[in-house]
């Protein structure tokens, strides 16, 4: 199990590249994170989402992503709310009081979906959250010792290098543990170190002292972890999304940044949506009225509508697709509290939020130009209305998705990964006048996969960690 001295110190990566390293060698590998928390989802074959971070992982392993894989998953819908997903399913919406109660109960779910998992595999990675060194939270942990103590697999404790502090978090850690917890931790990796390795020997020296962890490597910082476009592209077509209070599924856009010909950027609050942007992208929204009454909070409605007159397009994924009709109504408050609210009326639609959540992977064709696309659909919702008649995409099976303008300049969709797909996302492209020069984003991760997978096994003591997993 990976652990971290808090939270974005590189668990996510390090599983992946690992996951990788050891499908390289042969062996039957399987991603776990009991618990995670996030609004960056994806959908299984089954029908069930999950935290993308493990279908990422699941790719490293070549395999395909199941419930499993992350029995409890927290989707933020407001600062003291979020809906839980236990094992793929909607299980309500808890604030963050009640689900420290009670995730307790959620224990037995998330070892019987590891168990599951162990039985199928050679190697099962698990990755943590936060970080075990939160005390506070120590009590019916579920994502981090909790979970280890429980299912008897032994952990890894990181330390992010590049945020400072790496000694006094890991001796630190060391230090507020309790016996019990501590005897848990086989050794420590140092992540996300530039510049010569040799120049912190005396540090890691230092950590063994304090801790008596054995010490199994330090990890570059890793620039596969995410492509950047070239250096010397220029600028080429400017895309934005305005930085939603409640942004869901924001990796729906990781093709687009590694485009050269592309210049990708949110908007945070605060700013107005830049006047010369060629593509306005609103993205999904996990509670999609506060998300429509912030975005006319920050005047980027009016933004919007500047942006149509000129002549600009705007296409809407999911959440955005339905901000951008004439109505959308929750009567049961299935993100929030239950309310209506106009919409932005650029597309000839309503929405009406319903308790069914459709979640299943999908692929078809761009309805106006025929270009194939690959992705998944993961939302609630009814959307009907006069501008269905125009429909944006059509699935495999027949069925017929978003909506196109009569001029063709705005669009929405309930697909994620849209831009996945090389084909889809040049003819996308392409009404912008901009060239796609990348392949199918799950390729252009494999590669990168690949690239951290020889990284790590130069860097850390995989024998080692070999020997702690029981291989």
């Amino acid at each position: 199990m990976i652990q971290g001295c808090g939270s974005d110190v590189g668990k996510s990566t390090l599983v992946a590249g690992l996951c990788r390293l050891f499908a390289n060698r042969g062996l039957r590998v399987r991603p776990f994170k009991p618990q995670n928390m996030s609004n960056n989802a994806a959908v299984t074959a089954d029908g069930g989402e999950i935290g993308r971070a493990q279908a990422v992982q699941a790719q490293a392993c070549r395999t395909p992503p199941t419930v499993d894989m992350n029995p409890v998953l927290l989707k933020p819908q407001s600062d003291t709310g979020a809906q839980l997903v236990v094992r793929g399913r909607m299980a309500g919406t808890w604030t963050a009081r009640a689900f420290q109660a009670r995730k307790a109960e959620l224990l037995d779910t998330a070892v019987e979906s590891f168990r599951r998992l162990q039985a199928e595999a050679d190697l099962v990675l698990v990755e943590g959250a936060g970080s075990p060194a939160e005390t506070n939270l120590r009590r019916g942990d579920i994502a981090n010792m909790g979970f280890a103590r429980a299912s008897g697999v032994p952990v890894v404790l990181v330390g992010d290098i590049d945020r400072g502090h790496v000694i006094a978090a890991l001796v630190g850690a060391h230090a507020v543990l309790d016996a019990d917890d501590r005897a848990m931790i086989a050794g420590f990796v140092i992540n996300k170190f530039r510049g010569d390795p040799s120049l912190f020997d005396d540090g890691r020296r230092e950590i063994v002292r304090r801790t008596g962890w054995s010490d199994l490597g330090m990890a570059p910082w890793c620039a596969a972890a995410r492509r950047l476009p070239a250096e010397d592209c220029g600028r080429g077509v400017k895309i934005v999304a305005p930085l939603l209070r409640s942004l869901a599924n924001f990796d729906d856009f990781d093709p687009l940044r590694i485009e050269p010909d592309v210049d990708f950027a949110f908007v945070p609050p605060g700013q107005p949506l830049p006047g010369d942007a060629d593509l306005v992208l609103l993205p999904g929204s996990k509670a999609t009225l506060s998300d429509l009454a912030m975005l006319r909070a920050e005047g980027w409605d009016i933004d919007l509508k500047a942006h149509v007159r000129r002549g600009g397009r705007v296409l809407g994924l999911c959440g955005g697709y339905q901000i951008l009709g004439r109505r959308i109504a929750d009567p049961q408050g299935i993100e929030g509290e239950p309310g209506v609210a106009d919409g932005l009326g650029l597309l000839d639609v309503e929405t009406t939020l319903t308790t069914s959540k459709t979640l299943q992977p999908t692929s078809g064709r761009l309805a106006r130009t025929g270009e194939a696309f690959a992705g998944y659909e993961m939302h609630v919702g009814l959307t009907t209305g006069p501008g269905c008649d125009r429909p944006f995409l059509i699935h495999d099976d027949g069925r017929p998705d978003g909506v196109v303008s009569a001029d063709g300049r705005i669009a929405g969709t309930y697909v994620h990964g849209l831009f996945d797909r090389a084909e889809a996302r040049a003819a996308l492209l392409a009404e912008l006048g901009a060239v796609c020069v990348r392949g199918d984003h799950p390729t252009e991760i494999d590669a990168a996969l690949d690239e951290m997978a020889g990284i790590l096994a130069q860097s850390l003591d995989i024998d080692a960690l070999a020997r702690i997993a029981g291989l």
